[in-house]
């Protein structure tokens, strides 16, 4: 018979009765082997009629241990332990691509072709000449990138605060704004990481609706009557469907925005490599928009770099967490990123990095409209196209070697579609590779003999 964990004592081990206190207290006797594998928790409403909380708070902390594959079950079957490592892991994002030796056409990670990347030597050169070098102090931005990135920011800022890379921008921001139980949020569909990070910190996502011009404003209207603490979309090109927010969109959201106290968090993950402008709702709300802008893909992943905006009040919270670790980002790629922004040869190949992408992009469009599947064109690296069963799909194109990014990484509700990057695509296997998309799509092969 399943030993059932006792309600008092487990009560007694809890001394903070909040979603993170009862998680935290759960997981060290759980790690700690006081609560073995394969015990039963005591039921959600004796612990939180104990505890002096609501069911919700009870749930919520289970849901967080859920995620960390730690507790399993639900209902009647009771909810018990399931293994004894508490290791938060981006699930969505670990899942992508592990296809064996089999893959002939990687097409998963809408990664930059390294052949358009700037040359990074000068570049570095000039952040070795930082004068700021080796210097302890804890600055949020070095002066030169402040001074190269505040002419070209969306809006007028107040701060700046740079960080390695995007996501950790994002992390950093979630980790430091939100409290497990907080409502998000989000577009859907978004980028997995962002999911992943949500999951992490157990915030509730509330999926938002998108179309050709972004987040859906009436749609938005109806999640803010939720209250929620935080708003994340994509400010332009979108990282899975290529979308970009337009000037009309952006004001109907801000005028959505109007009577909320939502922090409105913007993830700018392509960069200088989008062919659209970025309008900011900062221009209408600065006192809580945080703007994010990654150099990842135009200038280097190696680079590991962004700069975020938001207020003075809000850069000091999120410098204060960075203390904890890393405190402050390279100056040495801060200042060769400064320098790259005002060398006019660098500048002139982010162009032609932006063209060549959308050349390719057009390429793979073109193939696939030969052969019957019309689509839009969109913007970035990659090329988002609807299938009737995502499982089919996902199926038919490993069978060919082909990987590919199944909708489910990215999206909260079940909407069937992969995302193909045309980023690398190789040219030569084009023709097979558009052959094996279409029947993935669920159509019916049509190759038509004009183009």
């Amino acid at each position: 018979m399943t030993q059932i964990v006792d309600l008092a004592w487990l009560s007694q081990h809890i001394t903070d009765a909040s979603v993170k206190g009862i998680t935290h207290a759960t997981s060290t006797l759980i790690r700690d082997g006081e609560i073995a594998v394969g015990m039963q928790m005591p039921a959600v409403r004796e612990l939180a009629e104990r505890l002096g909380v609501s069911p919700a708070t009870v749930s919520a902390a289970w849901a967080q241990l859920k995620k960390q594959k730690v507790l399993a079950g639900k209902g009647r079957s009771g909810v018990w332990v399931s293994g004894n490592s508490v290791m938060p892991r981006p699930i969505r994002f670990e899942k992508i691509g592990n296809y064996g030796e089999n893959v002939r056409a990687s097409l998963a990670m809408a990664s930059p072709d390294p052949s358009l990347l700037p040359d990074l030597r000068q570049a570095m050169l000039a952040g070795l000449a930082s004068p700021q070098l080796n210097s302890y102090q804890r600055e949020a931005i070095s002066p030169q990138l402040q001074t190269a990135i505040t002419p070209r920011w969306p809006y007028p800022a107040e701060a700046w605060l740079a960080t390695d890379g995007g996501f950790d921008a994002m992390n950093l921001i979630v980790q430091t704004l939100l409290s497990p139980g907080d409502r998000v949020v989000i577009e859907d569909p978004t980028a997995t990481r962002l999911l992943d990070i949500l999951d992490n910190i157990g915030a509730e996502i509330l999926p938002l609706p998108c179309d050709e011009q972004g987040p859906i404003a009436t749609a938005l209207a109806t999640l803010l009557q939720k209250s929620p603490a935080m708003f994340i979309y994509q400010p332009r090109t979108h990282s899975a469907t290529g979308h970009s927010v337009s000037q009309r969109r952006s004001a109907e959201l801000a005028r959505v925005l109007a009577n909320s106290t939502t922090i409105i968090v913007e993830d700018d993950g392509i960069g200088d490599l989008s062919r659209w402008p970025v309008w900011s709702l900062g221009f209408h709300y600065p006192e809580r928009v945080l703007h994010v802008h990654s150099f990842s893909k135009a200038y280097g992943p190696d680079l590991r770099l962004a700069v975020l905006s938001g207020t003075s009040e809000m850069v000091k919270r999120l410098q204060a967490w960075r203390n904890f670790g890393v405190s402050w980002t390279s100056r040495i790629l801060q200042d060769a990123v400064a320098w790259m922004l005002n060398d006019e040869d660098t500048q002139q190949r982010v162009q032609h990095a932006r063209a060549t992408y959308a050349q390719r992009r057009q390429q793979l469009l073109a193939a696939l409209a030969k052969r019957g599947l019309l689509l839009e064109e969109r913007d970035g690296l990659s090329v988002w196209i609807p299938v009737q069963s995502e499982q089919y799909a996902m199926i038919t194109l490993a069978a060919r070697g082909i990987a590919v990014l199944p909708g489910e990484r990215c999206s909260i509700n079940s909407r069937q579609f992969i995302r193909v990057s045309a980023a690398l695509l190789p040219f030569a296997q084009l023709d097979s590779i558009a052959d094996a998309i279409v029947i993935a799509s669920g159509r019916e092969l049509n190759l038509s003999s004009e183009l």
